[in-house]
């Protein structure tokens, strides 16, 4: 092989390893109670703007503070412009939101995967026909299938979050131990 090819090579195997260590790290739970300090520390104070009275939000300082964050989540700093805070147990909504990085994560790692590599007995087609023809052949019906599946174990852990016997995200699983 030429130079370059095993450049490319190695490259891709380097990317490919970073992006198997940061989706496994997406899995270890984070710290219960992180100190204050260290969850506001990249906020920065900005003038306020007095337009109605009461305490206003550090990551949108012309709002004011939602009450249901108090900066015991890891990376609150109170931005919540929509106000779904207010609306939802921020337990349930702290879950949706890991669930949703990982999932684009995943994705991510999937469409990148498939652009370099073919498995062996495939041909190597484009991702918008490969589309097209995984929903004609039935595959994605498979997809929704397993894909539905795990919606229902993923309900049993957000009731137990909810209950509070287990911390959102946390499925108990680190293979990096």
């Amino acid at each position: 092989p030429r130079l370059e090819q095993i450049t490319l090579i190695v490259m891709f195997r380097t990317v490919l390893a970073l992006a198997a260590v940061a989706s496994a790290a997406a899995f270890a739970p984070a710290p219960a109670f992180a100190p204050k300090a260290v969850t506001r520390a990249a906020a920065t104070h900005a003038p306020r703007m007095a337009v109605f009275g009461g305490e206003f939000s550090e990551s949108v300082p012309f709002l004011k503070t939602p009450t249901n964050l108090d900066g015991s989540l890891p990376g609150d700093v109170g931005f919540d412009p929509l106000g779904f805070s207010e609306v939802f147990d921020i337990k349930v909504l702290r879950e949706a939101e890991l669930k949703h990085g990982r999932i684009a994560m995943l994705a991510t790692l999937g469409y990148l995967v498939q652009e370099a590599y073919v498995l062996p007995f495939f041909e190597k087609v484009p991702p918008i026909q490969a589309h097209d023809m995984l929903v004609k052949s039935g595959g994605m019906s498979q997809i929704l299938l397993w894909t539905s599946f795990l919606e229902i174990f993923g309900g049993i852990a957000l009731f137990q979050t909810i209950q509070g016997r287990r911390y959102p995200g946390d499925f108990a699983f680190d293979p990096l131990g």
